[in-house]
C-alpha cells in the first residue's frame, strides 16, 4: 500500500505557558517512514488563538520538501493549548492526507465545558469537524484524505520505537528541547 520510506511530517507544539499571551513554537520533522529524518520546518502561532491552521499551511507551502509529503501527522488537534487546528482545511489547501493522533481518548464533555467557561465554544466545531476519533492499535486517530485501513498502514510504518509514530515523538523532542534547552515529557 506504501513504500516503507513513504515521506511524512510529523508535527508537534514545544511547551508553553498557560494563560499566559504569546506564541507557541511548532515543530515538523520530515520523515521517511520511521526510520530517517530528512528535515525540521517550524513555525509559530498564538497561545490560545485562532491561526494555527493557517501558520502549518503557510510553513508547508512554502517548504522545499512539499512535494514529497504523502501524509501529515499531528500529535493532537490543537497546539498552544486551545489554538485547533482544521485539519479539512489543511488537507484540502496542502492536498496532503492529515493524521490526528491522541494518545488517550479524549473527554468531549470536558473539553466542551472548558471551551464554554473561556469563552471559545467556536472552537469545539472545528473539533467535531475533525470526525470520529477512531482507536488503532494503543493510540486513537481522527483522519482528513485517509482511510483506516491507509492509517494502520502509516502506523506500522511508522511506530518503530514506540506506539507514538517517530515522526511524532522526534517533532516532540526538538520541540521541546528547543523551548526548555532539553526535552522532557512523552509525545
Amino acid at each position: 500500500m506504501f513504500k516503507k520510506e513513504i515521506r511524512i511530517l510529523g508535527i508537534d507544539d514545544g511547551f508553553f505557558t498557560k494563560f499566559k499571551k504569546g506564541n507557541v513554537l511548532i515543530v515538523g520533522v520530515v520523515f521517511r517512514g520511521g526510520s530517517f529524518m530528512d528535515g525540521i520546518l517550524s513555525t509559530k502561532a498564538a497561545v490560545d488563538g485562532t491561526d494555527a491552521t493557517s501558520e502549518i499551511i503557510s510553513m508547508i507551502l512554502h517548504s522545499k520538501f512539499r512535494t514529497q509529503l504523502k501524509v501529515i501527522l499531528l500529535n493532537g488537534i490543537a497546539v498552544g493549548g486551545f489554538n485547533v487546528i482544521d485539519i479539512k482545511q489543511l488537507h484540502k489547501e496542502t492536498r496532503i492526507p492529515v493524521m490526528v493522533v491522541i494518545r488517550k481518548y479524549p473527554d468531549f464533555g470536558k473539553i466542551r465545558e472548558t471551551l464554554v467557561k473561556l469563552g471559545k465554544e467556536d472552537r469545539y466545531k472545528l473539533i467535531q469537524k475533525a470526525g470520529t476519533v477512531h482507536q488503532l492499535g494503543k493510540v486513537f486517530v481522527q483522519l482528513s484524505g485517509l482511510s483506516l485501513k491507509e492509517a494502520k498502514a502509516i502506523l506500522d510504518i511508522t511506530c518503530t520505537r514506540a506506539f507514538v509514530p517517530e515522526p511524532l515523538r522526534v517533532a516532540h523532542l526538538i520541540a521541546s528541547g528547543m523551548v526548555l534547552g532539553e526535552s522532557r515529557g512523552s509525545a
